[in-house]
């Protein structure tokens, strides 16, 4: 009989598109998919670190199963995704001992690099399609653990993602979502290797000078071409480099999903600063006015919406530093927000130069308030 696996998905929709491809992998090597992960003789744990609570929730499931999965004898655990990745690039070594004396009842690491993209994902939404489009990130906020747990970032080739968007609208797709921890940047690596398309690169104007390249206005209107495709949607994007042109790709293709996700972080100048966040509060607020005035032009969409990722808590915040926060959400007219409590992250920059010295219960109170100011006001009016 073949063997039988079951995957558990931690963290964003790249992860989710990954683990299509782990599928797609593991039914390759002839398995099987169970009913249930105590069916399971192959469990794939596919992980996620970018904050403190989704990395216990690994450590968690993963001791749960060594008390609980039936059939120990055949069973085993693979884990993959973010945790594995920071494992196999500290070159010190010492990520992977603690992780490995953390889960002793692990089999098997393995970096999500081996499955690669020669593997197609086998998707199971047959209206609705992740289609990533690069992977690993360049900016290096001082909070976040992207750069070191997906390494810097790597465009897919410019044809490809084309083609597999063209492919998936022959199989009935009418959705799809591009992916990329910066979809803005997409094709930077491209262009410095000279393994681009003969489009010339798009510049945007960063740090009083344009210096930084992107294909991604090209690629979207591209796909926007595609027959059967009704709609499309990208996560996500940096303020600092949301660039004019891409704007008017929005604005001239319906097609286009009306819900942009553009993460703030925080309102305050100071706090962006020490979290190398490349744009001030007023800076932000004129990217979101810009796009609300320009956007709704295009006939037959709905209205812009903006949602938003936000930190409370993060090293030295003071009260009036997240007064800005609360000032800058009202300003904006955020649809809804992500907000999570700053947690240390292994080899960040904060880790190394900032002191995680705000509270938890501080953290709590700030986050309640911009949950119920942004995502719950119609219930604390009801209240």
């Amino acid at each position: 009989m073949p063997l039988k696996y079951f995957i558990v998905t931690f963290g964003c929709a790249q992860n989710e598109a990954d683990s299509e491809r782990i599928t797609s992998y593991l039914e390759g090597q002839g398995m099987v998919k169970s009913l249930s992960i105590n069916q399971a003789d192959y469990i794939v744990i596919n992980s996620c670190m970018v904050r403190e609570m989704a990395e216990n929730r690994v450590y968690g499931l993963v001791n749960n199963l060594a008390k609980s999965v039936k059939h120990k004898a055949k069973r085993k655990i693979v884990l993959t995704g973010c945790i594995v990745g920071m494992m196999v690039r500290d070159k010190t070594g010492k990520f992977l001992r603690l992780i490995k004396k953390k889960l002793p009842q692990v089999d098997e690491f393995l970096p999500i690099e081996e499955i690669g993209f020669g593997y197609p994902q086998l998707r199971t939404d047959k209206f609705h399609a992740l289609v990533p489009i690069s992977s690993g990130c360049n900016n290096f906020c001082t909070y976040c653990v992207v750069p070191y747990s997906r390494g810097r970032e790597v465009s897919r080739p410019y044809e490809e993602v084309v083609a597999e968007c063209k492919d998936l609208a022959k199989k009935g797709y009418k959705k799809i979502t591009l992916l990329g921890m910066n979809v803005n940047s997409y094709g930077a690596d491209l262009i410095k290797t000279q393994k681009s398309t003969n489009l010339k690169p798009i510049y945007v104007k960063h740090l009083g000078r344009l210096r930084i390249p992107t294909l991604f206005p090209y690629l979207l209107e591209d796909i926007c071409k595609i027959e059967g495709i009704e709609e499309i949607d990208f996560m996500s994007s940096n303020p600092w480099d949301f660039s004019a042109r891409l704007i008017e790709v929005i604005v001239n293709n319906p097609k286009i999903s009306r819900q942009i996700h553009l993460p703030v972080q925080s309102g305050s100048n100071s706090v962006l600063k020490r979290m190398n966040r490349w744009y001030t509060r007023d800076e932000y607020l004129m990217l979101i006015k810009n796009l609300k005035l320009k956007i709704p032009a295009c006939a037959g969409r709905k209205n812009l919406k903006v949602s938003t990722d936000i930190i409370v808590g993060f090293c030295g915040e003071t009260e009036e530093e997240f007064q800005d926060t609360v000032n800058l959400a009202k300003q904006a007219g955020f649809n809804k927000a992500y907000v999570s409590l700053y947690s240390d992250r292994p080899m960040t920059a904060a880790r190394k130069t900032l002191k995680d010295n705000i509270p938890h219960q501080v953290k709590k109170r700030r986050w309640q308030i911009l949950e119920n100011l942004i995502n719950k006001p119609n219930l604390v009016k009801k209240k």
